[in-house]
């Protein structure tokens, strides 16, 4: 099996759509097409339904299932799928099976909640999840800081279909060293804290990042990845400092807010309901005109 398309495809701006809801709280799936055609007509090349600022915890199993199956028809050979599995080990097998025989090119499996992570469980997860789909690319989304990058090699030396990681500790010479322990070589690096990560983690290896941005100013986030891609580092900090307000909005009380932003912003251009599901809140009257300043004056 040729993976080396399905890496090229990872070395990009890994977009993670959010899930409008409706006013009566279901999937807005008529919002939900048309913010994902807007990724696709704004460049977007790969995207990640069910992922962290899709609200993937927040949603039903079912629920997951057709957002899966939406953002593929609307893809249609125009982006690749990257879809976001997780939970117990027989609901991962069965959402990556799924999203197989869906279409979909790829899975990512999110971190495991689980509070007791062994590394070598860490491997044992992940394989059983790899195996059940040989076929398809395989992405372990990455917060653990204790993780040994030597767990990832033994875990691809029994399944090369693990081609990438979505590496999201907040440390950049960890990932330095994760990577070279790992493979760099080996792997596609997707630097998974978004734009404000995105520059240090490019230089230690990294040849994508994963945006939630991506949703409100597709075309920020390409300029970005074109700078990185061409090393030419102060034009993609000038996008840093442009974004830079707006990202730390997201990250503030530990990522209370990281969906809630977004959807403020896509609600001030009315392009969908700013309505997030607990644990996530909608922001206070006062924080809503300060996202709405932030994005005033860029190119959407």
């Amino acid at each position: 099996m040729d993976l080396t398309p399905l890496k090229a495809a990872l070395a990009d701006v890994v977009a993670i759509p959010v899930t409008p809801f409706a006013g009566d709280g279901t999937i807005d799936t008529a919002a939900h097409r048309a913010l994902l055609r807007r990724l696709l007509d704004g460049g977007v090349r790969i995207v990640t339904p069910n992922g962290n600022t899709g609200e993937f915890y927040a949603l039903t199993p079912e629920e997951r299932r057709t957002v899966t199956e939406l953002t593929i028809e609307e893809a249609g050979g125009r982006a690749t799928v990257l879809v976001g599995v997780g939970h117990d080990v027989p609901t991962a097998v069965a959402a990556a099976e799924h999203a197989r025989d869906a279409g979909a090119e790829m899975v990512m499996v999110h971190q495991p909640v689980h509070p007791y992570v062994s590394q070598d469980g860490w491997v044992d997860y992940h394989r059983a999840i790899a195996e059940a789909v040989p076929g398809l690319g395989v992405v372990p989304y990455i917060r653990n800081p204790h993780l040994d990058g030597a767990c990832l090699a033994a875990l691809a030396d029994s399944c090369p279909n693990v081609i990438g990681v979505k590496y999201a500790v907040p440390d950049a010479a960890r990932f330095a060293a994760f990577a070279r322990d790992a493979g760099l070589e080996r792997f596609v690096w997707v630097a998974g804290l978004a734009e404000l990560y995105a520059p240090s983690y490019f230089s230690a290896g990294a040849t994508g990042f994963t945006s939630g941005l991506v949703n409100v100013a597709p075309g920020v986030s390409l300029a970005m990845l074109e700078a990185l891609r061409a090393g030419d580092h102060p034009a993609a900090m000038k996008v840093w400092e442009q974004i830079r307000r707006f990202e730390e909005l997201r990250a503030d009380r530990q990522s209370a807010n990281n969906v809630t932003v977004i959807k403020e912003a896509l609600a001030a251009l009315g392009l969908c309901d700013r309505a997030v599901r607990p644990p996530s809140r909608e922001l206070p009257e006062a924080q809503r005109a300060e996202v709405a300043d932030e994005i005033a004056g860029w190119s959407i």
